[in-house]
C-alpha cells in the first residue's frame, strides 16, 4: 500500500516505546472485538490478506486517529457488509433485519478453544523452481501498486542478499483481491542499513525483510 498505512521508515512519529508489562487487552471491548473477528472469519467470506487490505482502505486521518482494535472493528464492519454477512442498514441500526435469511453459525461453543489457539499456514506446494539462490544479490522492484502489497516502500529499488528460502507461500497481493492464492517463492532478504538509510546509518546494522519472488529481480 502506498498510503500512510505503510509507516515503515517514516519520520515524524517518534520512537517506538514498548509498554512495560503490556496486557493482552487494555479494555474488555478489545477482547470482544478480537472474538468477533475470529468467529466471523469462520464464515470463510474473506481471508487474512483481504482483512489487512480492508484496514489499509481506511481514510488516512481515520487510520492515524484510531487504536489497534478500533482498526480491527472498522475492518470487520467493512468486510461483513461487503461480503454479505450483514447489510449496511443492520450495521447502522445495530439490529438484525427480521426478514433476513437465517443461517446456522459455522462455529459451536465447543470449537472456540481450538479456534482461539489455531495457527494457520500460508505455505503451499508448487512445482516452480526457485529463481534466486541463498547468497545471491537481488534488487527489489520499484513498484507502486494501488492495492495490497507486502513490499515496504523503504526497500523498493534497493539491493540486498537472499538469506533464506521459505519455499512457496500464498501471494498476498493476489489473495487480498480474491484473485486466487497464486503461491510463489518467499525469501528473506538482508539489506545493509546504509543501503536503506544512507551513510548516516550504522555500517554494522542490517534489516531482514521477507519478500515474495515477484518483488525481486537479479542485481
Amino acid at each position: 500500500m502506498n498510503g500512510v498505512h505503510d509507516m515503515g521508515g517514516m519520520h515524524g512519529f517518534g520512537r517506538v516505546e514498548p509498554e512495560v508489562d503490556e496486557p493482552v487487552f487494555h479494555a474488555p471491548w478489545e477482547g470482544k472485538v478480537y472474538a468477533m473477528r475470529r468467529l466471523m472469519g469462520a464464515w470463510r467470506r474473506w481471508n487474512i490478506d483481504a482483512g489487512r487490505h480492508s484496514i489499509e482502505r481506511m481514510p488516512a486521518v481515520e487510520y492515524l486517529r484510531t487504536s489497534y482494535y478500533e482498526k480491527w472493528l472498522q475492518s470487520l464492519e467493512m468486510l461483513a457488509v461487503e461480503r454479505g454477512l450483514i447489510t449496511a442498514e443492520e450495521l447502522a441500526s445495530g439490529r438484525a433485519d427480521p426478514a433476513a435469511p437465517k443461517m446456522t453459525p459455522p462455529v459451536k461453543a465447543a470449537d472456540i478453544p481450538v479456534i482461539a489457539t489455531a495457527r494457520g499456514s500460508s505455505e503451499r506446494e508448487t512445482s516452480a523452481l526457485a529463481r534466486f539462490a541463498i547468497g545471491q544479490k537481488v534488487r527489489t522492484r520499484k513498484i507502486n501498486p494501488v492495492g495490497h502489497t507486502r513490499i515496504p516502500r523503504y526497500v523498493r529499488g534497493r539491493v540486498g542478499t537472499v538469506e533464506l528460502d521459505h519455499r512457496a507461500h500464498v501471494f498476498p497481493d493476489s489473495n487480498a483481491d480474491f484473485r486466487g492464492e497464486a503461491p510463489q517463492r518467499l525469501y528473506t532478504v538482508r539489506f545493509a542499513a546504509r543501503e536503506l538509510w544512507g551513510d548516516a546509518a550504522n555500517p554494522a546494522d542490517a534489516v531482514l525483510v521477507d519478500l515474495w519472488e515477484e518483488y525481486l529481480e537479479p542485481a
